[in-house]
């Protein structure tokens, strides 16, 4: 409109109503998909929006009746689309924050889908016909699995150290090396944690190289426990010292103190400090892990220790605030029986175990069904575990390489995050590159049309 007032009231007035637009062929669709009341006020969102248009002088046509329905229509498509929806990770890190961590193994799944869709005994003893434990199972298959004495579990990892020191800290100190005063993924900071525990952060030694002394002299009647804390997602190295463990436990008894070691991802294999097995025999009261990280099950947040310990977390009032869903502790408990009897059957484990030549033979596979125009290749590349576990260490891998004549890479990475299914790839050397480590064979189909999409 280049005119005045007479101008926009006219085309205002030649906007449909509401009930025409409602009775309009065209509308039949949207409303049988969204339903009378969601259609009706995306219609007045619609014809608002463009009478704010008209009377800000906007030069443009009155819309018609199909495209003031058609916009209506494409609005609520976006407002109810799920926002979760499944991916291919061909990004090759295994244990992906922003694409959920671990994907379950099957009978994890089924079993997380069966407590969904049924009522069950999540906490009802079915010899006694009384009250039971929620997590019961899961911390007996943890014990059984670590060989700790007791166990619990919560909804994640952050909640299991939360929970620790609210316990066994609240109106103490907590000493930490200070180069262990870590950040990590969505502003998780440990000195937070401890004053969100009504704690107070004693720090000691330095950045690079803590003593046993340094904790030592730290040690007030004040404190109450000593915190170990995994370096998550960062390494150190050069001229660093920390304390072992098992020195560090001999001086929590000596004072009459707690010891806490947060492994973050740890392991459970092997005897070091970093496997949940080892920190509980190095002499660490209580050790806490992600269930995802650790295990490649639903996020957790696992607790093992000595019965005191334990005993006290179990008491704490925070503990119900914490708890698992009924979904997460089926999914668990599942989780945990397969580290037991059949590992194998882990995604996430069989991911990191696939060696080079197989992801190679894997790359192989997805090139020979991609038409020549997807100009596919292959190279050898690194993986990583992700998740924090294993920072800096690579995995070697292979992917498949892209380029698509007249299309860049940023431009080709974001064609194939917006189909379906949505494919999140990552650029190196100039390339689109899908790393064969994180993509399933069951996918390479999907993956394959996708990408002969986009080249056609």
């Amino acid at each position: 409109m280049h005119g005045g007032a007479d101008p926009d009231r006219s085309a205002l007035a030649r906007l449909p109503a509401i009930g025409r637009l409602l009775a309009h062929p065209a509308c039949r669709a949207p409303l049988a998909q969204f339903g009378r009341a969601a259609v009706l006020d995306g219609l007045r969102a619609t014809l608002e929006a463009h009478r704010a248009a008209l009377r800000a002088g906007h030069p443009e046509p009155v819309p018609s009746e199909e495209r003031l329905i058609a916009e209506t229509a494409s609005h609520l498509e976006r407002e109810t689309a799920p926002g979760l929806v499944p991916v291919i990770n061909a990004t090759g890190i295994v244990l992906h924050t922003n694409l959920g961590r671990a994907p379950l193994a099957p009978e994890a799944a089924e079993a997380a889908h069966q407590a969904a869709t049924t009522y069950g005994t999540l906490e009802f003893d079915l010899a006694e016909g009384t009250r039971g434990d929620r997590t019961g199972a899961v911390e007996r298959q943890l014990c059984a699995l670590t060989g700790a004495v007791a166990a619990l579990a919560v909804n994640n990892g952050a909640a299991a150290i939360l929970l620790a020191l609210s316990a066994l800290a609240s109106g103490g100190d907590v000493v930490v090396s200070r180069g262990e005063l870590v950040e990590i993924g969505g502003g998780f900071r440990i000195p937070d944690v401890i004053e969100t525990g009504g704690a107070r952060l004693v720090e000691t030694g330095t950045t690079n190289r803590t003593r046993l002394a340094d904790y030592e002299s730290a040690i007030t009647g004040r404190t109450r426990v000593l915190l170990r804390v995994h370096a998550s997602n960062f390494r150190m190295s050069g001229f660093t010292q920390s304390v072992p463990l098992q020195h560090l436990a001999g001086l929590a008894r000596r004072h009459g103190l707690h010891l806490v070691a947060d492994l973050g991802s740890g392991s459970l294999a092997g005897d070091g400090e970093t496997s949940l097995p080892g920190a509980l025999a190095a002499g660490a009261d209580l050790v806490t892990a992600s269930g995802d990280k650790l295990l490649g099950g639903p996020q957790a947040g696992l607790i093992a220790g000595t019965r005191d310990a334990v005993g006290r977390l179990r008491r704490h009032p925070l503990l119900r605030a914490l708890r698992l869903d009924k979904m997460s502790v089926a999914a668990l408990e599942t989780t945990l029986r397969l580290h037991r009897h059949a590992p194998e059957r882990i995604p996430v484990l069989r991911m990191l175990a696939t060696s080079p030549s197989q992801l190679a033979d894997r790359a192989a596979r997805l090139v020979a069904q991609l038409p020549a125009k997807a100009g596919a290749g292959i190279v050898a590349c690194d993986g990583y575990a992700g998740g924090g576990a294993l920072p800096g260490e690579a995995l070697p891998s292979h992917a498949v390489t892209l380029a698509i004549v007249g299309v860049s890479s940023s431009e080709l990475a974001r064609r194939l995050r917006g189909g379906t299914p949505p494919v999140i790839a990552r650029i190196a050397q100039g390339h689109v590159q899908l790393d064969m480590r994180t993509v399933a064979e069951a996918e390479l189909p999907a993956l394959a049309r996708r990408i002969g999409e986009l080249a056609s």
